[in-house]
């Protein structure tokens, strides 16, 4: 391209800082500063301004390449979401004993059903009014989606997408770069709508490395007319990524082959420079957009370094927050944690029982987990810690289920029960993950399936919740949500408390696998 011109549009969801888009423009314009990029996020504009806000901005910069960002495609979500709370109105249907609650679930599933779809044609509407718009100007324009939601549907959402779009899988950088410079990109994780199917297990493949330096915020603000937005309230955390890429191999994940296996470290340096421009513009809370703050004890080191490194730049009135694997941390970083204004983190250990964690290949210790809150306490960290529990992923039972019991009242013991938010999830089962191979094993879904369908026949079996516990799970759900429904994850442990009892603290710490079970860890096809 001849003194291109590219447009990044966020195509609309929740408010929340578009990493993503600022770190593709950061990256072009280190590589090709000759290069003229906007960035239009369609988050900050209300929906009935969508189309004429991007014809707008379309006729004032006259783009040559559109750069569209879809982040969400949230079919199931644990609290309110498109249409209200698709979980709460799919357990009504499901679960629900009296003829009126399943009769408000069927009207509230078909609200979620229709903004579900008009969602998606909306955005596929937008790429396609977009593209044709910019074509006005420059009839060779292209097009190239990507992002969260494109990188796990990236087979399904080409058929919505117009003929010659690159479909772009992961991380985006080296792809754009290839483009801009005339080089073949069809190598990359991307395939070409029209041209040919993408290749098979493409997400698989390992994303090209690239070497990360500080964003370039004055840079950024310059070609972004309302960067300002997510700097007026001080409730925002703005993002700040410090790796990419996780190790690990969760069933129900698709984070570790969106970014890789192999975690790549950004520079503490450069990572604190950054974190220094945001400070400078008034920022003070941070989120850590890592899959993993702390991914494995092999990254301690790091996580030291950055967090000593911010300490010596005298960021000292931040706060920030990240997913971390609490097995992961020594007292020497907990202390840093709290000194350098860590207020909030997530704990992903999905069930208290050890077996279920070992079976669900989430390669966590729980006691482990549980010796490093206390030193995590014991440095003086007293703020919330959210603890995400899928229930009835794989052979859950009473007995699991005590266990589940015994090892939250335990963090509760620790942190204090007013500081420890228990997260209900139910996995909503996505393409690409061992959970996915773990349902075809077992003839719960056939290959070819459409997962991005919202058809009863399909959303039962992703909304994952099989029997025989399916329907006790429906019916303790639907009960707390209607004692306490604006303290949902606390009264689900209460009620299953009563329900089960607590089992001993060390019963759930140990680990009890029947070897003539079959499970995910011992599927034929479950290779690591």
């Amino acid at each position: 391209m001849n003194n291109p011109r590219i447009l990044y549009i966020r195509l609309p969801c929740n408010p929340i800082f578009p990493i993503g888009v600022v770190y593709l423009a950061d990256h072009i314009h280190k590589c090709l500063p000759h290069v003229e990029q906007r960035i239009f996020d369609l988050g900050t504009v209300p929906p009935l301004d969508f189309k004429p806000a991007l014809d707008r901005c379309i006729d004032d910069f006259q783009p040559d390449l559109l750069v569209f960002s879809w982040r969400d495609i949230q079919i199931y979500a644990p609290v309110g979401g498109r249409g209200g709370n698709p979980l709460q109105h799919a357990f009504e249907l499901y679960y629900g004993k009296n003829p009126w609650t399943k009769l408000k679930g069927a009207f509230g599933g078909l609200r979620v059903f229709i903004a579900y779809y008009a969602e998606l044609w909306r955005n596929s509407g937008l790429i396609k009014r977009g593209l044709k718009r910019a074509q006005r100007y420059h009839p060779e324009a292209q097009t190239v989606v990507g992002g969260g939601a494109v990188s796990v549907f990236y087979e399904q959402l080409g058929t919505q997408l117009p003929k010659g779009s690159i479909v772009s899988v992961g991380e985006g950088e080296v792809l754009l770069e290839k483009l801009l410079t005339g080089q073949e990109f069809r190598d990359e994780r991307c395939y070409v709508v029209g041209e040919k199917a993408p290749r098979d297990r493409m997400i698989h493949e390992w994303p090209t490395e690239i070497d990360k330096t500080a964003c370039d915020y004055p840079y950024i603000a310059s070609i972004w007319p309302d960067f300002e937005y997510y700097f007026e309230s001080q409730d925002f955390y703005v993002g700040v990524q410090t790796k990419r890429g996780c190790p690990h191999n969760c069933c129900y994940c698709v984070y570790t082959v969106i970014e890789g296996k192999r975690v790549r470290v950004n520079p503490a340096e450069e990572v604190v420079a950054e974190m220094q421009q945001l400070y400078n513009r008034g920022i003070r809370n941070f989120w850590f957009t890592d899959a993993q703050f702390i991914p494995a004890r092999r990254y301690i080191p790091d996580a030291i370094e950055l967090l000593q490194k911010i300490l010596d730049a005298d960021l000292t009135d931040i706060h920030w927050a990240a997913y971390i694997r609490a097995d992961n941390l020594t007292p020497e970083l907990c202390d840093l944690m709290v000194k350098t204004g860590m207020n909030y983190f997530e704990i992903g250990i999905t069930s208290g029982s050890q077996e279920l964690v070992r079976k669900m290949r989430m390669g966590y210790n729980l006691r482990t987990v549980l010796q490093n809150c206390r030193d995590l306490k014991t440095a003086g960290f007293n703020d919330l810690v959210s603890v995400n529990y899928s229930f009835n992923v794989i052979d859950e039972r009473p007995e699991t289920i005590r266990q589940t019991i015994a090892y939250h009242r335990e963090l509760e013991k620790i942190f204090g029960a007013d500081k420890v938010e228990p997260a209900i999830f139910f996995i909503g089962l996505q393409p690409h993950t061992h959970l996915e191979e773990y349902a075809f094993d077992n003839n719960i879904l056939k290959p070819g399936y459409n997962p991005m369908s919202l058809m009863p026949w399909t959303a039962k079996k992703l909304l994952w919740n099989p029997e025989p516990m399916g329907s006790v799970f429906g019916e303790v759900c639907l009960q707390a949500w209607k004692q306490s429904p604006n303290d949902f994850g606390r009264e689900v442990m209460n009620i299953l408390e009563q329900r089960f009892g607590r089992a001993p603290l060390n019963e759930a710490l140990t680990a009890t696998i029947e070897p003539k079970k079959r499970s995910l860890a011992t599927a034929s096809r479950m290779g690591s």
